[in-house]
C-alpha cells in the first residue's frame, strides 16, 4: 500500500525502527480466481500486484511454484504458476489463498506499507481516539483505511491520501488524520443534567 500525493505535505515515512520478519507468516498476494484459457493461467482476485511479478514464487493450496506467467493488469492481473498446466488445474485452485514469504518481497519505500501492518492501529486526531484500523479496503480513486468506530455502526473510511493522512507510525500502532479534510461532522455532545430537575436538560 502506498500513500498517495496529494496537495498538502506529510511527515508519513518508513519508521525505521520497523524491522520486517523476513521470515513471518506469507503476505497473501490476492487468490485464485476463474481460469483464463487453457495453459492453466487464471485471474487473481484481490490481488496485490507488486508479489505476483515473474519469478516470483507462490504457495497454494500447500504448495509452492514459481510464476511462469504474468499478464494483464494491476487490477486485474493474469498469472500462470510451474506445474498448473491446464484450465482444470487451474479451476481446482479457484478460490485458494495466494501466499508470498516475506523474504520474497520487495523492500518498501518511503510512505509504503503492507496491509497488515496497519491492521490494529489506532487512529487519532491529536488527542481525539476515532477507532481502530479493521482492513484496507480499494476505492475507485484509491485505497482506504476501514476504521471502526465502537461508539457507530458505520465504520469511518480514511482516504489514503497526504491530504488525510498526516503520519504513520506503524511501530506505535498509531495513524494520525486529517479530520478537517475528513470533513466528519462533530459528535453530538451528552446532555448535562439540570441542577433544578436532577435530569438532563
Amino acid at each position: 500500500m502506498t500513500l498517495d500525493a496529494g496537495s498538502a505535505e506529510t511527515n508519513a515515512i518508513v519508521d525505521p525502527r520497523r524491522m520486517v520478519d523476513r521470515g513471518a507468516e506469507p503476505l497473501e498476494a490476492g487468490r485464485v480466481g476463474r481460469p483464463h484459457g487453457l495453459d492453466g493461467s487464471f485471474y487473481v482476485t484481490g490481488p496485490r500486484p507488486r508479489l505476483l511479478e515473474l519469478g516470483t514464487s507462490v504457495s497454494v493450496a500447500g504448495q509452492t511454484a514459481p510464476i511462469v506467467r504474468r499478464a494483464g493488469t494491476d487490477r486485474r492481473p493474469i498469472v500462470r504458476l510451474q506445474g498448473v498446466d491446464d484450465r482444470l488445474a487451474a479451476e481446482a485452485l479457484r478460490g485458494q489463498a495466494l501466499g508470498v514469504q516475506q523474504r520474497e518481497a520487495p523492500e518498501l519505500g518511503e510512505g509504503e506499507w503492507w496491509a497488515h501492518e496497519l491492521e490494529g492501529c489506532e487512529v487519532v486526531d491529536g488527542e481525539r481516539l476515532l477507532g481502530t484500523v479493521s482492513r484496507l479496503i480499494e476505492l475507485p480513486s484509491c485505497e482506504a483505511l476501514e476504521v471502526v468506530r465502537d461508539h457507530r455502526a458505520e465504520p469511518l473510511l480514511v482516504p489514503m491520501v497526504k491530504d488525510a493522512i498526516r503520519s504513520v507510525e506503524v511501530s506505535e500502532g498509531r495513524i494520525e488524520v486529517n479530520l478537517d479534510f475528513l470533513a466528519l461532522p462533530e459528535e453530538p455532545r451528552r446532555a448535562e443534567p439540570d441542577p433544578e430537575q436532577g435530569g438532563p436538560s
